[in-house]
């Protein structure tokens, strides 16, 4: 019986803060994939183990959540005074695309030090002890990141004691500064608020009228008030993965706060836009207990967030939308900012289903509008394993 054999593509598994993902070379890519189209997502989704009717992506390099269901792209940049491109996909679990549109703030923080052990920053700019600054262009969204990583020894250096909630284990402290992180999204002009209001009512059939904050920063973020959805701010993973009328309602809200934010024209196009715009329910401090049995004191934090990712609660907090709540947080005025006590502020710490995380952001207001010239955050990341993804060969 004739068969096609399997190729082998040069590859490496990282992790980068709380989510995992397979990094590709542009140049180690087939032919047929190193330009965007149906050749480069058939092979990314094989790669992944999608699309997989049980959930699992057991033939694949995918973890079957959306934290662990990534894959990476970077390239030397032919952009002026940027060392890199980056280019994210995230594919579908059990459906067969992969979404480009938006980025993953927890991946970037491994841009950095994949492009300096991949060779694709150039070696005068490493330093051989000290801190590599890398200026990544986020391919994806049309903006710049800037990764500050550790060197030692000429070579990244991944260990360390820096504790990020959600990951087990410390490692080397990886600094992210989002340059102008409004995300300038198809249809909705590059605004902040794409409403132009800094709260709106959203209308949402079955669930009712919402406060909601809709921002573009980072990643498009839909943020409404835990309490008007009957929640309390402090749920873990199980008290909503295992609703399904929650997971529905969730979906509803999101696909509503998409069209008034000008993503999509009509409410049937959310099917095929998983990853953006994210949804995201806040309230003010209280105590639990997170995911790993660490108790969070109220007064540890300055409010409570929990996120929706690919149609489930996120595990903690995904980067990007870190990147919208900092940014929310900086204006007076927002769902974000009244829960963690309103004013002026330059920085919050928020509870999420791991833990805890600090993120900052400068946020101004010119000529009428919100302008944040940058978001900023500490994660780490780790190489899990390199050498080769191997995919059958098509016919």
């Amino acid at each position: 019986m004739a068969h096609l054999p399997q190729i082998k593509i040069p590859a490496t598994y990282m992790r980068g803060g709380t989510s995992k993902g397979v990094f590709f070379r542009l140049q180690d890519l087939p032919e047929a994939a190193q330009q965007p189209g149906a050749a480069r997502d058939a092979l990314l989704m094989r790669v992944i183990g999608s699309p997989d009717p049980y959930g699992k992506q057991i033939d694949g390099m995918g973890g079957a959540t959306s934290s662990t269901s990534k894959t990476v792209i970077i390239s030397r940049s032919s952009r002026p005074d940027h060392d890199v491109d980056y280019l994210f996909g995230q594919v579908s679990i059990d459906k067969a695309f992969v979404d480009w549109s938006g980025n993953c703030g927890n991946l970037s923080a491994a841009v950095g030090p994949f492009a300096i052990s991949a060779g694709l920053v150039d070696a005068s700019r490493v330093p051989r002890d000290g801190v590599a600054t890398v200026r990544i262009w986020q391919a994806n969204i049309g903006k710049t990141i800037v990764a500050h990583v550790p060197v030692t020894g000429g070579a990244v250096q991944e260990t360390g004691d820096f504790e990020l909630d959600g990951v087990t284990f410390p490692a080397a402290e990886v600094q992210l500064e989002f340059m102008d992180p409004a995300a300038e999204e198809d249809g909705a002009g590059g605004a902040m608020f794409p409403t132009g209001n800094l709260v709106d009512d959203l209308d949402v059939p079955g669930v009712g009228t919402l406060k909601a904050t809709m921002i573009n920063a980072g990643i498009p973020t839909i943020f409404v008030e835990a309490e008007a959805i009957g929640y309390k701010g402090t749920e873990l993973q199980d008290a909503i993965n295992s609703d399904e009328k929650a997971l529905a309602m969730f979906e509803t809200i999101r696909a509503h706060g998409a069209l008034r934010m000008g993503l999509i024209k009509h409410l049937d196009e959310i099917a095929t836009r998983q990853h953006t715009p994210k949804v995201a329910f806040v309230a003010k401090p209280a105590g639990y207990v997170a995911s790993s049995g660490k108790p969070v004191g109220a007064g540890e934090v300055d409010l409570l967030v929990r996120a929706m990712s690919m149609g489930k609660l996120h595990h903690a907090m995904m980067g990007t939308a870190a990147v919208a709540i900092g940014t929310a947080a900086a204006i007076a005025g927002t769902l974000v900012n009244r829960a963690a006590g309103g004013g002026a502020r330059e920085s919050v710490r928020f509870g999420h289903p791991s833990g805890t995380l600090r993120v900052g952001a400068q946020a101004s207001l010119e000529h009428g509008e919100w302008v944040v010239t940058k978001a900023m955050m500490s994660r780490s990341a780790r190489v899990l394993m390199e050498g080769w993804v191997r995919v059958p060969q098509h016919g």
